[in-house]
């Protein structure tokens, strides 16, 4: 047993020697420098673009007009258009509907005998009161030629004549009455003149009872008011109908409108909006149809004044003329269908009411900005450059957002801009970069360097 511990502990007390001797004898390693590089970063070139905006949105198709039909008299429908159907396009004037007339004609004949009865009636009122105003001037001739006073010629200053006739003796003790009519004027009685009014109101009230049986008459014929859709009807032949019982929705053709929230820095960016009488803005609404984005031309009617109370947006309203008439297939294509060179591009929709659309509107021309990757703004609205191989820290005017890109103002920015995509952690004003363009120039000094 002895001997066995002896041979162990030889054994390790070798092993440490033989270690203990590597380690002494190992080379030692070269001493270098630290490593002085700069932070590597990521950079892309800001572009610098001038000319007009766009400011894009989505919407929903509404009807600029929009109307319910409705009967205005009652009767049983004789007729109804075989273009009174959901679906189907009426053209303005055109007869949609027919109530039975024959009850309102009859009514129009009589309003008519009676106008003629009325014409008769201020004739003959009007002969009356000619041979009663004829007859008046008769009288007051005949008074005129009456012989003169007897005592006319009596001198007042003699006995007979303060003896008078008991007629004379009674008129000339009786007061005059002041509301009594002269001798000279007649009474409008005498001359039949309300007998003659009366007749002439008769008359004006016969003829508007004719005109009110012509309204009637003429209400039994629904037409159509303006080229449009029928969105909806309910008129089936021979069914009556009552006044103001709706018959159909007719939706106008002739334009669509578009709303488009936008927020206010959005709106901002759209010229003369606000303006009164001003040139129309124009603008192009997109809508997907079978995997293809079509395009109508449009421009800005207007702005509503109110904020949506719910997404405190302002809502422009686009006007669609001829909406109706295909679309164009787009130029550029969502999903990689050809453009607008395709032979396919005379075949596309018509814009649909309530259909979700892409607009795009001219904003705002200006002479010159920058557009950024969206990773290149940091918050504050900071950008971080590139230049001179320093980080440079400058604070930027955000003018538009977009999904992949930002438009700020090009004067902070300086001449060919870099701007620093990446994450690098922390970043200071002033602070060494290199890109990865300046690797690759120095890369072959480094392997001249090491070759030597």
């Amino acid at each position: 047993m002895t001997r066995n511990r002896l041979i162990a502990i030889g054994i390790v007390l070798g092993a440490l020697l033989i270690a203990a001797l590597l380690i002494l004898a190992r080379p030692s390693p070269d001493e270098r420098p630290p490593d002085q590089r700069a932070q590597l970063v990521q950079v892309v070139p800001a572009e610098i673009r001038s000319g007009r905006l766009t400011v894009s949105g989505a919407g929903t198709v509404r009807a600029h007009e929009e109307l319910v039909l409705a009967a205005e008299v009652p009767g049983k429908l004789v007729y109804v258009s075989p273009n009174l159907i959901e679906g189907r396009a009426v053209s303005r004037g055109e007869v949609l509907f027919r109530i039975d007339p024959t009850d309102y004609r009859n009514q129009v004949a009589s309003a008519r005998a009676d106008v003629a009865q009325q014409g008769v009636s201020v004739l003959q009122a009007q002969e009356e009161a000619t041979l009663a105003q004829r007859e008046y001037e008769r009288f007051q001739q005949r008074e005129a030629r009456r012989a003169p006073n007897p005592f006319a010629s009596v001198d007042a200053d003699d006995f007979a004549a303060q003896i008078l006739p008991p007629s004379l003796l009674a008129a000339d003790s009786a007061p005059a009455r002041a509301d009594a009519p002269s001798a000279d004027e007649a009474s409008s009685l005498t001359l039949r003149v309300p007998q003659l009014q009366a007749a002439r109101a008769a008359l004006q009230r016969a003829r508007a009872q004719l005109g009110d049986a012509q309204v009637a008459l003429g209400r039994t014929t629904v037409r159509a008011p303006f080229s449009g859709l029928v969105r909806s009807e309910s008129a089936a032949l021979g069914s009556y109908v009552s006044p103001g019982q709706s018959l159909a929705q007719i939706v106008a053709s002739q334009t669509f409108d578009v709303i488009v929230p936008l927020t206010q820095r959005e709106a901002a960016l759209i010229p003369g909006l606000w303006g009164q009488g001003g040139s129309r803005t124009e603008a192009s609404v997109y809508a997907e149809y079978g995997g293809r984005r079509y395009r109508w031309q449009a421009y800005v009617d207007r702005a509503d004044p109110v904020l949506n109370p719910e997404t405190r947006t302002i809502d422009i309203f686009l006007r669609v003329p001829n909406p109706m008439q295909r679309g164009q297939l787009a130029a550029r294509q969502t999903d990689g269908e050809a453009g607008a060179d395709s032979p396919d591009g005379t075949q596309g929709p018509p814009l649909l009411v309530g259909s979700f659309v892409q607009a795009e509107i001219d904003g705002l021309a200006l002479t010159q900005y920058a557009a950024i990757p969206v990773a290149a703004l940091r918050p504050g609205n900071q950008v971080w450059l590139a230049r001179d191989g320093r980080l440079r820290i400058v604070t930027v005017q955000v003018i538009q957002r977009s999904d992949s890109e930002i438009f700020v103002r090009a004067e902070p920015l300086g001449a060919d801009p870099m701007v620093i995509v990446g994450d690098i952690g922390v970043a200071t004003d002033g602070m060494r970069v290199r890109t990865s363009d300046e690797d690759e120039d120095e890369s072959p000094t480094a392997e001249t360097d090491a070759a030597s």
